[in-house]
């Protein structure tokens, strides 16, 4: 009889977001490897809260800066190198984009709306985190 065990490694992300011509829209991200559409998400860093650590994310990754907003939006599993990835997703008014950013030669990123975001996207909880995304605001 064998044991498995799961690892489940928390991580925090955020979905960045502009207000354009009265239509609510996120930015994708194309994940390192893969090229799949994702939002900037990572490990919590130890010192810094999930928010902080998401925000730190959305500069690396996608060269976002903005507010995070406190409210956790939702939570979505993904897997990764044989481990479990829970991200807790918050919601980061966009304030400044960077023309270069750390991970810039590494990752693409769009603006789309929240119907393009929801086919671009694997995971069916961030699918559903993005379609609630139009409750928050009005």
């Amino acid at each position: 009889m064998s044991i498995k065990i799961a690892l489940l490694v928390d991580q925090s992300g955020v979905i960045p977001y502009r207000i354009q011509d009265g239509e609510i829209e996120v930015m994708l991200i194309t994940s390192s490897a893969s090229k799949r559409w994702v939002i900037p998400k990572g490990l919590i860093e130890p010192d810094m809260t999930p928010q902080d650590s998401a925000a730190k994310e959305a500069w690396e990754e996608a060269g976002l800066l903005g507010k995070v907003f406190p409210d956790l939006l939702g939570t979505y599993e993904y897997q990764k190198s044989g481990y479990t990835c829970q991200v807790e997703v918050f919601l980061l008014q966009v304030q400044t984009v960077l023309e270069n950013w750390p991970e810039a030669s590494k990752r693409k990123r769009q603006w789309v709306s929240i119907p393009k975001a929801i086919k671009r996207v694997n995971e069916l909880e961030l699918k559903l985190i993005l379609a609630d995304l139009p409750n928050r605001f009005w």
